[in-house]
């Protein structure tokens, strides 16, 4: 529990520093160019580009230039503008918007002046552009047409628009003091959303925080989308034809290669703008013109884009920060990826629906730097705090386990294999004891014992059980329980045991700690309960029962036999010929009604031989098991002239005495019977 408040805790102050970087994304300057890729991506999300024939463009552009004869340098003549306006008056355009400022009179061309004054009044319906000046304390002045333009034109409006720093207008421009020239052509032409609300209420003053402002620019397609033509080719006669003007809002500006600095060759760049390429032959550059009728088009039409107001944003941006935070880090580094990226693909499509229906765009590319700092955190603290977990857990299972089946347990991310439950498994069992452990410890102190007992753990466990990949069960005083073919399969499980107990023959030549302690093996193989034992909360991974008796009866066999490794029948037959083994009769185990097989075990084939007395120990068993007392007798005495250290022949001798005397059943087969363990 402790742990999980851990991880309830590290939760929460994610979700809250992820919350905090949302806010700042938002209020800050840094934070900018996410809110503003926001809104561009949604153009291209949209996946398409909107008509917009309302509105037409007559550009003053390079090839006007030419064939006009105009300075590069220098205003057109503004009796060329005349002739313009004259054209698309009788060509029954709606309404003429000059994106072109005529702030001074010319006193070298009077008569041009007043030709342009004369076709603004026969018009009617002619919008002339304001420029503005900044002045010392950052006031704007604005410069209006010269009176005789002035008077005479149907409405006036500022050209001024709020590039941000990436080259791309994105708020609609300003109607402080003086409204916009969309504002100005749109109200001229009783848009419906001029009779409703004032220009100011509309567009608030740009100082006015980006969250505040009420129109964003919708922008129907890549540049040069709205239609548009050559002021030469308009104005020359039969080029164009009168239908292209009919009942549409002309506006005319410079085209931005026209190096005119005098006629407001503005470049500005959009959101597609980005993803525009040389190869696909358009230019990423739009004119301040085209933004213009943009803008004018959106008020006309109302499907100008709008923001949520900034308390909405930041709730948003902190509920969906504070999720993002908390949710990523409760789960593993797999799980959280995965919830990550569906979460950015949710965001995605949510932002394009609302900006397509609702003609709203939210800056969700701060939730998905928020969505990305969290899973970060979450990658990496979970994998940290994994990596621990996992280390601590490696550590636990090396005290138990050979490195290769740590290898097995580690990889089981769930811990399947620690869960309570267990299975039939064939396996061979090994129990050891120390021989004579009560008369070495005693008089000990218990420090140095325990120092004696860590070493000789140490030897057993890794250079003999996990040398040869067994799995130690359990320590029972100075015994030990392991066995082999659990919980990896192992094909040569008794092979593999037979050589654990031939290590630890080789172990117990070695003192440990300066005292001689001899090793007693048993093995037995069979199939036994095998898994995890316990509760929900505790669980031993041991094997259970009547053959794990059994090896444990094989190991105490061993001292009334004078052995250090018994093998049963079962196991001779796993293991066959590859080692040297000495057949020792049959024996009825205390608590067995069945009597098995024992072996001792010699050594490997390829490096031991077996001595000459082996042979008539073996002749010798055989006349005892056919009930030949008498010549078994004397069989045994002869191996004690060749091996008179050899207990388990000396066993056989005292036994004999003892089967003669008594009344052998009908089907006794040469079994030796143990009252004790």
């Amino acid at each position: 529990m402790a742990w999980l408040r851990r991880v309830r805790w590290n939760a929460w102050l994610l979700a809250l520093v992820v919350a905090v970087l949302g806010w700042f994304l938002h209020e800050f300057a840094f934070g900018a160019g996410i809110v503003n890729l926001s809104y561009d991506l949604l153009h291209l999300l949209r996946n398409h580009e909107i008509p917009a024939n309302e509105a037409v463009i007559v550009y003053l552009d390079e090839k006007s230039h030419l064939e006009l004869g105009q300075p590069l340098n220098a205003p057109w003549d503004r009796a060329i503008h005349a002739q313009m306006i004259d054209r698309l008056t009788a060509a029954s355009a709606r309404a003429v918007v000059m994106d072109i400022v005529f702030s001074d009179a010319n006193p070298d061309k009077t008569e041009a002046d007043q030709k342009l004054a004369d076709a603004i009044k026969r018009s009617g319906r002619v919008i002339l552009g304001t420029d503005y000046l900044l002045t010392a304390n950052k006031q704007r002045e604005y410069i209006p047409p010269f009176p005789l333009l002035r008077d005479n034109a149907a409405a006036i409006g500022s050209v001024e628009m709020t590039p941000s720093r990436d080259l791309i207008v994105r708020a609609h421009a300003p109607n402080e003091q003086l409204s916009s020239m969309s504002w100005a052509a749109a109200e001229f032409l009783a848009a419906p959303i001029t009779k409703k609300i004032t220009a100011e209420a509309f567009q608030p003053s740009p100082d006015t925080p980006r969250a505040e402002v009420k129109s964003w620019i919708n922008y129907y397609g890549r540049p040069d989308w709205l239609q548009h033509g050559s002021y030469s080719d308009v104005l020359a006669s039969g080029r164009v034809p009168d239908s292209v003007f009919r009942d549409k809002v002309v506006f005319i500006g410079a085209r931005m290669i026209t190096k005119l600095q005098n006629e407001r060759n503005d470049a500005y760049r959009n959101p597609y703008s980005f993803w525009i390429t040389k190869q696909k032959g358009d230019s990423p550059f739009i004119s301040g013109v085209e933004i213009q009728a943009t803008m004018f088009l959106n008020v006309l039409r109302g499907d100008w884009l709008r923001r949520l107001p900034t308390p909405v944003e930041l709730s948003s941006i902190a509920v969906l920060g504070l999720l993002a935070g908390y949710g990523l880090m409760r789960l593993r580094p797999g799980f959280a990826i995965l919830a990550a990226v569906l979460a950015l693909a949710l965001v995605a499509l949510l932002s394009r629906e609302v900006f397509i229906r609702q003609l709203i765009w939210f800056p969700w590319l701060i939730l998905y730097v928020q969505i990305a700092f969290a899973l970060l955190c979450s990658v990496a603290v979970n994998s940290i705090r994994l990596y621990v977990e996992n280390r601590l857990f490696v550590q636990s299972l090396e005290m138990y386990l050979s490195p290769k089946l740590v290898k097995k347990f580690a990889a089981d991310k769930d811990r399947k294999l620690l869960k309570p439950g267990a299975e039939k498994q064939k396996l061979t069992i090994l129990f050891s004891d120390i021989a004579g452990f009560t008369s070495v410890s005693e008089g000990m102190d218990s420090d140095e014992l325990a120092r004696m007992m860590n070493e000789y753990f140490q030897g057993a466990v890794g250079t003999c059980i996990h040398a040869t990949d067994g799995t130690v069960v359990k320590y029972i005083g100075d015994a030990i329980f392991a066995f082999w073919n659990a919980p990896d399969p192992q094909d040569d499980h008794a092979v593999r045991a037979c050589e654990a107990a031939l290590r630890f023959r080789e172990l117990s030549k070695k003192p440990v700690a300066g005292r001689q302690l001899i090793t007693r093996i048993g093995l037995h193989t069979g199939v036994a309960n095998v898994g995890n034992f316990g509760s929900q909360t505790r669980v031993d991974y041991t094997a259970i029962g009547e053959n794990i008796n059994l090896a444990s009866r094989m190991e105490g066999l061993n001292k009334y036999l004078g052995t250090d490794v018994l093998i049963t029948g079962d196991v001779k037959k796993e293991i066959g010929d590859r080692f040297v083994t000495r057949y020792l009769g049959r024996f009825q185990l205390k608590g067995f009604e069945k009597s098995v097989e024992v072996y001792e075990l010699v050594g490997l084939r390829e490096s031991s031989i077996a001595p000459q007395w082996h042979g008539e120990f073996a002749e010798a068993l055989r006349l005892f098991q056919q009930r030949d007392f008498s010549a078994a007798g004397m069989a045994f005495e002869r191996v004690l002239e060749s091996a008179d250290t050899d207990y388990t022949t000396k066993f056989y001798v005292k036994h004999l005495a003892e089967v003669r005397d008594q009344a052998l059943p009908e089907n006794w087969n040469g079994e030796v019977e143990l009252k004790e363990k």
